[in-house]
């Protein structure tokens, strides 16, 4: 059952499945509108519910009896949902509280008829009233002050991720494009930070290298990409990451460099992202010489026109 109000306010309500990468896109979409976001988890109630969820929507037919919220429910002025296991609960919530209600992502298997989705390019959504199409992730990247900068040295971040499904990342090749970074940029200042997919031989691989600051993420659990965004002239991210790669794209004055890695093989949008970007001039994929790539994409002016609190 869905729990009572509890706390007032200009405020949206962010349900949130506890994969970071999706609550983190739920999180910038109600700072770019300037709203204060309320977060709680949300879960299927049992095996089977998520299947059945599918029907129900389908059917036009919206229970509170298929999830659980963790917490009250705050009165709020819009509901926003990022990932197939917040969707449902979503429209549900927003119907009982009679508020408009928010999708991040494409919600692939329900209905589109939220009152907004924000779908990126790369998951080729249909074209539709209210669906608004972006170029990257919702991302709103804030420096925390935990790297400075060098005065009168070029700086130089590299921002490793991980494998994935659509990726491979051997540790040699990454090895060989680090190499050529440091050949590129002799006497610069440079930064490295892994992140939570970054595998241990890589990190090993990362301790072989004389970066003025490395965060290896197994140590050192922290986020300094904000802040290497903040101060550095180039930016290397690997090919992995969607949210990296946005994040990159759409904050500080950095040149971005892309360091590409092995495909699994897997249908890549990834890839189509970068392609795509690489076009539009904010990124260089790295071939060991140096792109001149710099345009940012601004967000907060692709929301301009959103008013889902009115």
């Amino acid at each position: 059952m869905i729990p009572g109000t509890d706390i007032r306010g200009r405020t949206l309500l962010v349900l949130s499945d506890g994969k970071p990468g999706h609550l983190n896109q739920s999180l910038a979409f109600a700072d770019l509108l300037g709203l204060q976001a309320a977060v709680r988890e949300v879960a299927f109630a049992f095996a089977g519910a998520k299947g059945l969820s599918y029907l129900l929507d389908r059917c036009g037919l919206h229970s509170p009896h298929l999830f659980q919220v963790k917490g009250a429910l705050p009165d709020c002025c819009a509901v926003a949902a990022a990932g197939s296991a917040t969707y449902y609960a979503a429209k549900v919530i927003a119907r009982q509280l009679g508020v408009p209600v928010a999708a991040i992502m494409l919600p692939r298997g329900y209905r589109y008829d939220f009152d907004l989705i924000l779908a990126q390019a790369h998951d080729r959504p249909p074209q539709r009233a209210n669906i608004l199409t972006l170029p990257i992730n919702l991302c709103r990247p804030r420096p925390q002050g935990l790297v400075a900068a060098v005065p009168g040295k070029t700086s130089v971040a590299l921002v490793i991720g991980g494998p994935s499904r659509h990726f491979q990342m051997d540790p040699e090749t990454l090895r060989s494009q680090i190499e050529a970074i440091f050949a590129l940029f002799p006497g610069a200042d440079l930064l490295v930070t892994s992140s939570r997919r970054t595998p241990a031989a890589v990190e090993a691989l990362l301790e072989t290298f004389p970066f003025r600051r490395r965060v290896l993420y197994s140590r050192e659990p922290i986020n300094p990409i904000p802040d290497f965004l903040a101060l550095s002239d180039y930016v290397f991210v690997t090919e992995d990451s969607t949210s990296m790669i946005s994040e990159a794209v759409s904050f500080g004055a950095a040149r971005v460099e892309v360091l590409p890695l092995q495909s699994t093989g897997a249908r890549n949008k990834v890839g189509t992202m970068v392609a795509t970007l690489a076009q539009r001039g904010c990124l260089h994929i790295f071939d060991g010489t140096l792109g001149d790539c710099d345009e940012k994409i601004d967000l907060a002016a692709l929301l301009q026109g959103v008013r889902l609190c009115g």
